[in-house]
């Protein structure tokens, strides 16, 4: 095939269903994954539709050990390759690091580290013998902050994504690379069903209106970002604005005023 073809984890809504949107836009295939197949087949029809691509679908869990394989088993079969991976998938987990189970804690590290990092290592091969590659990994500005009670892992796994990014890109330059970027998109709170998802809606619709932004301007920096080459975006003034605060104020401070807002966010109870 001409086109290149992106793969997107969590493709089904949100961020990564814009994902879908905005490569379908510039003329890129997609292979597009998640758990719901009929939102992921109605969103293929729609961008096959509109913009004269093709779309693959393929219905996955990460949090099943060998999703990842299946996969790119599905694609090799199509003979197709990743020439951009967006791993987007992810999803917060309510409750405290006692009063969830580990297996609940073990699938939330999968899908939001595991599955992404083995991704990457899987097609970087590839991206090298083509000697072009994109790979954007949806972080958080939570990376940036202190932790705080309640989805325990959310912020270390975030922050995990982000050094991830900087040194898989750092490796890519020091190789000759030139042509393969990998960037940590670290948005802040974006309108999805994220927070539907895990029962933060009320509290989080209390909050002032300049802290979230839409999907597609989020999507946009981390486009243009990976392409540049950047190994870290924090899209939007004021997500910037909070991501050099939590650089520069003293660690207390900065854990003081999480533990006083994260109740905003954050479930402590399941």
């Amino acid at each position: 095939m001409a086109r290149r073809l992106c793969l997107i984890t969590g493709a089904s809504a949100g961020i990564g269903a814009e994902f879908a949107r905005q490569y379908a836009a510039l003329g890129w295939d997609l292979a597009l994954t998640a758990r719901r197949t009929d939102r992921l087949d109605a969103l293929a029809q729609e961008l096959e539709t509109a913009h004269g691509i093709s779309a693959i679908t393929i219905a996955q869990d990460l949090a099943v050990p060998g999703a990842v394989d299946a996969i790119l088993s599905t694609l090799e079969r199509k003979e197709r390759h990743v020439d951009a991976l967006v791993n987007n998938a992810g999803y917060g987990l309510p409750g405290t690091f006692f009063n969830t189970s580990w297996d609940e804690q073990a699938a939330f590290m999968r899908v939001l580290y595991t599955a992404p990092v083995e991704l990457a290592h899987k097609v970087l091969p590839g991206m090298a013998e083509r000697r072009y590659g994109r790979i954007i990994n949806v972080a958080s500005l939570a990376g940036y902050a202190a932790g705080s009670a309640g989805h325990t892992l959310y912020a270390s796994v975030k922050a995990g994504l982000i050094k991830f990014s900087e040194s898989l890109n750092a490796e890519c330059v020091a190789s000759g690379q030139t042509d393969i970027h990998c960037t940590a998109l670290c948005p802040g709170f974006t309108w999805s069903e994220f927070h539907d998802v895990n029962g933060t809606r009320e509290d989080t619709n209390k909050m002032p209106k300049w802290m979230w932004m839409e999907a597609a301007p989020v999507v946009k920096a981390g486009i243009d970002a990976v392409n540049r080459g950047e190994p870290v975006i924090v899209p939007g003034g004021a997500n910037k604005a909070l991501a050099t605060l939590t650089r520069i104020l003293p660690e207390p401070i900065g854990r003081a005023m999480v533990g006083a807002q994260s109740k905003r966010y954050r479930r402590t109870e399941v």
